[in-house]
């Protein structure tokens, strides 16, 4: 019907056919746009940045009237996830939500096939997170202050987890031993899980694990908090210092959370993913869930997490190579 009604007004063989193949690509875009959008969460269920994925998810699914799967891709300290999305169609059907894990890796795996900063789209923050800075009780550390003039009194004695090498957690305490001039052993586990489990139970002495993570045992009394992360005390832990007060200088070591695209979305689909984000992130409901997790919700524009993006990277570089920190 089409063939015939564009014949009927003169037009040729190969005008015709253009235009058929105009209007195939035409309703291709309109079928993709109509799919499901998935949400990869490079690491395992029940992180922080799982709960994002799940709490923005049937935001988005509502706003653009299309269903929004989160799907959990752990592996090789969130790579796995993220190169799925680096290679997936630039189309705005599969975003990537993580922390800023994705930019410490780009100097702790120099041989990946991919750059995690230049081979993404920014689209948007999504939120702030602290790391608490937990004692075993085992321990007796009462105090950062403490803490480190133990390790300056004895070096190499006091033994710190993480959940792995490379890891936020990991590299705080580098920042913090590289700030004060003291050497603590570095206990790298195999996930959180392992880790806490050995801070309660005295095997390690100290380490810095996310707000939602320490809470319930600072609670409880069987973790000390010793500082915050951020440059000022947190609303669910307002006696706990900041780790600016040992005056070490810069010792905020803040995760921001966010989600990115494959390289090459068209910017009228990141600007509308943009869009709605900010107005999701100011709901009561998403605020009070970040809130109770340790997050603060943030909103930015792609621009403005482009450049925060350039400059974390270009910081944790530096330190991993004075450090001389590997991910093996």
């Amino acid at each position: 019907m089409i063939a015939r009604t564009i014949r009927s007004a003169g037009f040729g063989r190969r005008t015709v056919l253009v235009a058929g193949l105009a209007l195939a690509s035409s309703l291709a875009r309109a079928q993709s746009n109509s799919g499901p959008i998935k949400l990869v969460v490079p690491f395992t269920p029940g992180t922080g940045i799982d709960l994002i994925a799940r709490q923005i998810g049937p935001k988005l699914a509502d706003r653009l009237g299309r269903p929004v799967i989160v799907e959990n891709k752990a592996g090789a300290s969130g790579n796995v996830g993220t190169e799925s999305v680096v290679r997936a169609p630039p189309d705005g059907s599969t975003l990537l939500v993580t922390v800023n894990t994705l930019v410490m890796n780009r100097a702790l795996f120099p041989k990946l096939s991919f750059d995690p900063v230049n081979d993404l789209a920014p689209v948007s923050l999504t939120s702030w997170g602290q790391l608490l800075l937990v004692a075993s009780r085992h321990s007796g550390i009462a105090s950062a202050q403490q803490l480190i003039e133990r390790a300056k009194a004895k070096p190499g004695a006091i033994n710190y987890g993480s959940p792995g090498n490379g890891t936020p957690h990991h590299l705080a305490m580098e920042l913090v031993k590289s700030q004060a001039k003291v050497f603590m052993t570095h206990i790298p586990y195999r996930g959180t899980g392992p880790a806490v489990t050995d801070l309660l139970g005295g095997q390690i002495d100290v380490m810095f694990l996310p707000i939602h993570v320490a809470l319930a045992h600072v609670k409880a009394g069987t973790l000390t908090a010793l500082a915050i992360s951020s440059d000022k005390p947190h609303p669910l832990l307002p006696d706990v210092p900041p780790l600016r007060a040992l005056n070490l200088g810069r010792l905020d070591v803040e995760m921001w959370y966010g989600v990115l695209a494959p390289k090459g979305t068209p910017k009228d689909v990141v600007g509308r993913l943009n869009q709605e984000l900010r107005e999701i992130l100011v709901l009561p409901d998403i605020r009070a869930a970040f809130e109770t997790q340790g997050m603060t919700p943030a909103h930015s524009s792609v621009e403005e997490f482009r450049a925060l993006i350039e400059k974390d990277a270009v910081r944790w570089a530096a330190l991993i190579k004075a450090q001389n920190i590997s991910a093996d």
